[in-house]
């Protein structure tokens, strides 16, 4: 019963978003810790609801918006859903490559394994041994928490800049939106509803189904608190105005304070699990998501020459990301604006999840009464405070 919500939430934590968390422990020091934290509760309902409809509907997410509101409305949603996959794609294979250049490997090399890797695990397995694999990979990221506790955080600062947001700042407010787009993205609705379906869970899975989304959000989001006390508690204390585009950048930026072996090998470690297990979630997120709105066979259960377009869509996705990352490896500084773009496609997101929650479930299971007042204030709030931060910090608002 476990495995979906986890599996979505280690892929949350991806290149991105340590990225984004690197870059607000630097810029900010521990002023953007509370937000990680204020974000566990809002991920929680946003997840636990396309477990709900996942569950008590048996479809994936666009399938049911195109029964509920139409293919209009379902293409339209797909393709939010396409532009947020790129995205990913650029930031994890962008990730997966800095760490083969820490050890001299050619970006060509690292990118052909690492996708000859993903393809295998879809290809040769189940929905269960790719589950399985991803959560293996995804567990590399623990190491984020012993990199924050040898960077030895002040306690005292922690305290006394926990409570200090700098609302008034358009970086503070662009900062703002890129980790909440680094925590609520288009594809993770898509796979963990999908994944749902795929793995045939039924009504008396509810409550482990939730449990599973439950402790995936604590641990995703103490991962990018550790990031952020990590880079806070060094860089950002010795050199505020470093620059952290790149996994070799963050990585050379920690080795003179927490030695070589700890900058390069275990932060490497971490970054390409977190950049592997999100390319094969987004991946599969979107090869479900069109599946869903298009027809076609979309299931890890079904052969791959049953299910042509659905392992293909998912190869494609592969190959495309990999190839734009080695033909143009600058890519990488567009990790941060990655996350800000999942920010601004919140309210089409969120928007289309909330009326599915009102509309498509059965009733004994529909959002109503407080709940239903809760998810539709969490998501106008966050989507709200994601907007307002990536316009005015890009200096459109």
């Amino acid at each position: 019963m476990l495995g979906p919500g986890i599996v979505v939430m280690l892929a949350d934590t991806e290149v991105g978003s340590i990225i984004t968390a690197s870059q607000s422990g630097v810029a900010w020091g521990y002023r953007l810790l509370l937000l990680q934290f204020i974000l566990i509760p809002i991920l929680f309902v946003v997840q636990e609801l396309t477990v709900r409809l996942g569950i008590f509907t048996g479809k994936g997410h666009g399938e049911l918006i195109r029964d509920t509101f139409g293919k209009g409305w379902a293409w339209l949603s797909a393709g939010g859903l396409a532009v947020a996959t790129v995205g990913a794609l650029l930031s994890e294979f962008s990730g997966v490559a800095g760490v083969g250049e820490l050890y001299g490997i050619p970006r060509a090399v690292t990118l052909t394994l690492a996708v000859v890797f993903l393809l295998v695990v879809a290809f040769t397995g189940s929905y269960r041994r790719v589950e399985r694999v991803a959560i293996a990979l995804g567990l590399f990221e623990l190491v984020f928490f012993v990199i924050a506790f040898v960077s030895r955080p002040d306690v005292d600062q922690i305290a006394a800049q926990t409570f200090q947001p700098a609302l008034g700042n358009p970086g503070y407010l662009y900062l703002v939106a890129a980790n909440i787009g680094a925590v609520i993205m288009p594809w993770m609705i898509f796979y963990q509803q999908s994944a749902v379906a795929d793995k045939r869970l039924t009504p008396a899975d509810f409550k482990y189904a939730r449990w599973d989304t439950a402790i995936g959000a604590v641990v995703t989001q103490l991962v990018m608190a550790a990031v952020l006390i990590s880079t806070a508690a060094t860089i950002g204390r010795h050199n505020p105005n470093a620059s952290l585009d790149t996994v070799g950048d963050i990585t050379a930026a920690l080795t003179p304070y927490l030695g070589v072996a700890m900058g390069k090998l275990v932060f490497g470690a971490g970054v390409l699990g977190a950049g592997l297990v999100a390319a094969i979630v987004a991946s599969l997120a979107l090869a479900w998501g069109l599946g869903e709105v298009a027809g076609y066979r979309r299931s890890l259960e079904d052969h791959p020459l049953r299910a042509r377009w659905f392992y293909g869509v998912y190869a494609a996705c592969l190959i495309l990301g990999a190839v734009l990352v080695g033909v143009v490896p600058n890519l990488v500084i567009l990790n941060i604006a990655v996350e800000v773009m999942n920010a601004l496609l919140l309210p089409l997101v969120l928007g289309f999840l909330v009326m599915l929650g009102l509309k498509a479930l059965p009733p004994q299971v529909r959002l109503r009464g407080w709940y239903a007042g809760l998810a539709i204030a969490m998501s106008a709030v966050t989507a709200g405070l994601g907007v307002y931060g990536g316009l005015s910090g890009a200096g459109l608002f």
